[in-house]
């Protein structure tokens, strides 16, 4: 009997319940794709940092210095920045939701005209529509108009305290590869570690990436760790150039 090679593969049922627990995931799932940015960040940008000192200079507390230098920089300034865009878009929803309440309680009938109206837009007949947004009025009239008019979840705004806590520890996570492998290896083998550590980093993190969002892995891995080595290579060989004509 040949494999049933079917989206649902013999199984609707089963299919669709795997979906619907997919989606009710999303959340977590874009949240563990924004960490694995802050971390493949940490990655490239710490590594491109002693790649750069260790193209200039062979000097162990140089490098390591410009790493630990790299790390913390990197991940207040990854902190601070999602601090202030989160934050920003918080600002943004709340203001719009405390727009949305007030028209709610001064004109009602005409918001519960504007919701039916969304729906016909959707697809759905007039009375229907209306039927709708009347009982959605009635069981939340600002979750309703929240989620059709604007795409916000009143009770799941963003967090910016805790968004730019995990993109630091993303950040840092990320750029602990290369620091420890260049703090730890011999001398002599020192940048080859590093660029395998580095290597190894970047296909994890591509790897999680392209889970997170349901693409294809190895186009994602490769993209990443050629990217992510080009760069650690170009600021080797800017370092080597700058020490070289300064030196």
């Amino acid at each position: 009997m040949s494999k049933d090679k079917s989206l649902a593969g013999g199984d609707p049922a089963g299919y669709q319940q795997a979906e619907a627990e997919a989606g009710s995931q999303m959340s977590l799932l874009n949240k563990l794709r924004a960490a694995v940015l802050g971390a493949n960040d940490g990655i490239v940008s710490t590594a491109g940092m002693v790649a750069g000192v260790a193209g200039a200079t062979t000097n162990f507390v140089a490098i390591l210095t410009a790493g630990i230098a790299g790390l913390t920089a990197g991940a207040l300034s990854m902190a601070a920045g999602e601090y202030v865009s989160v934050s920003a878009q918080r600002d943004t929803e709340k203001a719009l939701l405390d727009k949305e309440r007030r028209e709610l309680d001064e004109m009602p009938a005409e918001e519960l005209e504007e919701l039916a109206g969304l729906y016909r837009d959707k697809g759905l007949d007039a009375e229907l529509a209306h039927r709708v947004a009347e009982q959605l009025t009635a069981h939340d009239a600002l979750s309703a108009h929240a989620e059709a008019e604007l795409g916000i979840e009143p009770d799941e705004l963003t967090n910016p305290v805790a968004a730019a806590i995990s993109s630091a520890i993303a950040f840092t996570v990320g750029a602990l590869i290369p620091l420890l492998a260049i703090a730890f290896a011999p001398p002599a083998i020192r940048m080859i570690v590093t660029v395998i550590a580095v290597g190894v980093g970047l296909t994890l993190t591509g790897y999680l990436s392209a889970r997170a969002g349901q693409t294809p892995y190895v186009k994602a891995i490769l993209r990443n760790v050629i990217g992510g080595l080009l760069a650690m290579g170009v600021t080797f060989w800017i370092g080597r150039l700058v020490g070289v004509s300064l030196g």
